[in-house]
């Protein structure tokens, strides 16, 4: 009888922490269920309410995002053609500030300057026909400067006559 009291007593004892344990449980159980519901009262309006605007403003968006997109593409073009215009400029503006020698010997010379063909021409023209004419007159002072040279013809007190 004893033994059976022992092990009775052992139950109860056992008994008692495995129900402190189950009412521990459901009190956490209890207060988890009321803090999901109030979650559920509170957060989930609150979510429905922000994804509905998030929603309209996605819309808007849509709406929106073509014409902005079409504002900036004419906005680029228009700074792209600004840009070429602007080197343009540049270019002209640097031909235009060099040296009046540097650009009659960039025109003759070179296929790069930007003046016309015409232009070209005329002044590569000139530039033969001027070279022809002084390579005819150094010709004839060189060939008169080897004759007195022959004939020993005196320089400097005397004039050839």
């Amino acid at each position: 009888m004893k033994d059976l009291e022992s092990r009775l007593i052992e139950d109860l004892s056992n008994f008692r922490a495995i129900d402190s344990l189950v009412n521990d449980v459901y009190t956490d159980l209890q207060r988890n269920h009321l803090r999901a519901q109030s979650s559920l009262d509170q957060q989930v309006p609150q979510i429905r309410k922000e994804l509905e605007d998030a929603m309209n403003t996605l819309s808007d968006l849509g709406e929106t995002l073509p014409i902005i997109d079409s504002e900036v593409s004419d906005i680029r073009e228009v700074y792209d053609s600004g840009r070429v215009k602007a080197q343009a400029l540049v270019s002209d503006l640097t031909w235009l500030n060099t040296e009046f020698y540097e650009r009659w010997r960039s025109i003759i010379f070179t296929s790069s300057s930007p003046v016309s063909w015409r232009w070209k021409i005329y002044l590569r023209t000139l530039f033969v026909f001027s070279f022809v004419v002084c390579s005819w007159l150094f010709w004839i002072a060189l060939t008169g400067a080897y004759r007195a040279h022959r004939h020993r013809l005196v320089w400097g007190e005397k004039l050839m006559s």
